[in-house]
Formats: C-alpha cells, sequence, structure tokens
C-alpha cells in the first residue's frame, strides 16, 4: 500500500521537463501517462530483458499507444538473431493478447541494443550498456548520463551465477562495477535478503546488502533499493530501510512515484 506493487519502470528526464527515456516497460509505465500531461510520448524505452515483469506495461501504456506518439524501443539483441518485434510479439500476440507490437499507435521503431554505447533519440542522454548475470535470457544494465549526473540502472542481476564473491553475496564483477562507478545514483535489484540467498538466488536475483556494497566499493553516491520481493510487505520493507541508516552512503528503499533528483 505504500511502496507499491507496480512491476519495473524507471522515468528519467532532465532540468523538468517531461521524460524521454523510459528504463523497462512493467505495469509501472502507465504511471508514467500521468507525468505527460496529456502529451504523448516521444522518446526512447531501453528494455534491460524480455521477462514479463519488464515488458507487460508496454500495450498500457497510454501515452506510448497514441497517434502522436514517437518511441524508439530498444531490448538486448538475441542469441537466435530475431527481430526486436518478433520477440516482443511471442507474448504481445494471439492467443496470448489481442495486438501485436506493430499495432500500436503512433510511430513506434523497434531495435536492439548490445554492450558498449548506444544510440538513442532521447534528446540530452548518453547511454552505455553493458551485459549483467541474470536467469533466462540477455539481460543489460545501463549507464545513462545528461553531461553532469550519471543514472546507473542494474536490475535484474544475479552475481551468485559468478561465483559467492568475497562476502558470498556474489562477485563484484567489471560489468556492474563498471555501470556503478561513481555514479550519482545506483538503482539496483534487491530482491532477497542475504539470508534467502542459499533458497532463492537460483531465480536470478541479488541481496540487498550486496547492493548497497557493490555501491561503496564502485564510489557510487546514492543506493537505491529495486525490484522488491512480490511478498515483502511495506513493514518488512520499513525494515530493510532501518539496516542501512548507518551506511557510509545514502540508502533508499524504492517506492511508486519517487522522484530522485541528482
Amino acid at each position: 500500500m505504500r511502496y507499491g506493487g507496480h512491476t519495473s519502470c524507471v522515468a528519467v528526464a532532465r532540468d523538468g521537463q517531461p521524460p524521454t527515456l523510459i528504463l523497462d516497460a512493467g505495469t509501472g509505465i502507465r504511471v508514467v501517462t500521468g507525468l505527460l500531461d496529456g502529451r504523448a510520448f516521444r522518446g526512447t524505452i531501453l528494455l534491460t530483458h524480455l521477462h514479463w515483469d519488464h515488458v507487460q506495461g508496454l500495450p498500457f501504456f497510454q501515452a506510448g499507444n497514441h497517434p502522436d506518439a514517437q518511441v524508439t524501443l530498444l531490448l538486448p539483441d538475441q542469441q537466435d538473431g530475431d527481430s526486436a518485434s518478433r520477440v516482443l510479439g511471442r507474448a504481445m500476440s494471439p492467443p496470448h493478447f489481442p495486438i501485436g507490437p506493430d499495432e500500436l499507435l503512433g510511430r513506434w521503431t523497434f531495435g536492439v541494443s548490445s554492450p558498449g554505447p548506444l544510440s538513442i533519440s532521447a534528446a540530452g542522454f548518453t547511454v552505455e550498456a553493458r551485459e549483467i548475470p541474470h536467469k533466462g535470457g540477455r539481460t543489460l544494465g545501463y549507464r545513462v548520463s545528461d553531461g553532469r549526473s550519471v543514472l546507473a540502472y542494474v536490475t535484474d542481476h544475479c552475481p551468485t551465477a559468478l561465483g559467492p564473491g568475497p562476502d558470498g553475496w556474489g562477485e563484484y564483477h567489471a560489468g556492474a562495477m563498471g555501470l556503478a562507478a561513481d555514479a550519482d545514483v545506483l538503482v539496483h535489484d534487491a530482491q532477497l535478503l542475504a539470508e534467502e540467498i542459499p533458497a532463492q538466488a537460483a531465480f536470478g536475483h541479488a541481496a540487498a546488502d550486496y547492493a548497497v556494497t557493490l555501491a561503496r566499493r564502485a564510489g557510487a553516491r546514492r543506493a537505491v533499493l529495486f525490484h522488491h520481493h512480490p511478498s515483502r510487505t511495506d513493514d518488512a520493507l520499513d525494515r530493510l530501510a532501518g539496516q542501512f541508516t548507518t551506511a557510509p552512503i545514502r540508502v533508499d528503499v524504492a517506492a511508486e512515484g519517487q522522484v530522485i533528483e541528482a
């Protein structure tokens, strides 16, 4: 009730302007329409990967499914070489859904992204992508800059796939460290508690302790714990926040509608 129940979506804007960059398109993308005051979305949507909780909001994004919308959507390139629209259409088409990606209103362009600098249509942003270990399909993390501030977005992330690491929470590997290096804000997967790793890490997620330690090791100034466990209650998330009140960097527990300025 307090932290919200939508799935992954972060909207990025510059200097008080409407958002032109959206990271992931879970059900939270429905909220972005209200940020545009009735205007159509014009910009870029970057998907980290194609699990349901990161794409199912797309057809319900009213500002994107709009006659005046101009949207570039990029998803990680696929090992089978299939096109972006065909990959999305596997879930967003009959019999699973009444329309396909190509039937969204407005002007949509679908493409793929690979690790490295990205060319995007969101004015004023530069973006770098790096591969992140996560179970069940290629996953990218993103580093976004407007030339003044840096946002690192690393979800979903299974660092234990690369070994236990020095703390038993997973390896602090070059991909994640590079994205988070000296970032103003790191938004990071924190679905698990440290004690839940042995039983649940196989689903592909990280512990909150790992996220905060990664931020500190990489020189990030602020960590935002994201992608909460579906069964985590508001009170449990309050207790999680309390664990990091004495951390050497600022730690926030992400909540629906939260606005961060950097």
